[in-house]
């Protein structure tokens, strides 16, 4: 008799998160093709998003906010229990994108019905990570930097940013977040819906 090792229970907010995505595509009425279309994601990579079999990435999240007219906040705030108005530290919802060195935490209490949101972000040195699109056209975003250096292009025009810099941008089309390096950046990004 064949000994079938058990495969490991997927992480909690991965299977909430999977859950929100099939519902939205159910909403739409859109089959798995509709959407890979739109958003230019494979089928399959959506299909086992959606059963929580790989934890998305930041990039894929992005081209699903897109299509859905979401910020990544707004998304990730589906998932999670009633709004409330303060957010203790130690409990900021921290998500990972491990094969981009990125980290992200929500610092605002998250509530989709508000247009601003305060966002931590952490790149590791070396880290790249680009977005084809913004998750909302005309998205207005403030990235300030705590601590290294940050590289970031918008509309192709590059910004360099050291510790204490702060660019102001509206995004209406690919960015991208890069961190040199040899430390890792850490910078807090202030996000309003247009």
């Amino acid at each position: 008799m064949r000994n079938l090792e058990e495969s490991p229970a997927p992480d909690p907010v991965d299977a909430r998160l999977g859950a929100r995505l099939a519902e939205l595509r159910a909403a739409h009425g859109w089959s798995l093709g509709e959407l890979a279309e739109r958003s230019g994601v494979s089928r399959s990579t959506l299909s086992r998003a959606e059963r929580a079999e790989i934890s998305p990435t930041a990039s894929l999240l992005n081209r699903l906010c897109n299509v859905y007219g979401r910020t990544m906040s707004q998304l990730l705030s589906e998932v999670e229990a009633e709004p409330v108005p303060l957010v203790r530290a130690a409990e900021q919802r921290v998500w990972e994108d491990r094969a981009s060195g990125f980290v992200r935490r929500s610092v605002s209490p998250p509530h989709a019905g508000l247009r601003g949101e305060l966002v931590e972000g952490r790149l590791a040195a070396g880290a790249d990570l680009a977005y084809d699109r913004p998750p909302v056209p005309g998205l207005e975003q403030h990235i300030w930097v705590l601590e290294g250096a940050l590289d970031v292009t918008a509309q192709d025009v590059g910004h360099r940013l050291d510790t204490g810099d702060c660019l102001r941008l509206r995004v209406w089309g690919p960015t991208r977040f890069r961190c040199a390096g040899p430390d890792e950046a850490r910078y807090l990004l202030a996000v309003v819906l247009p």
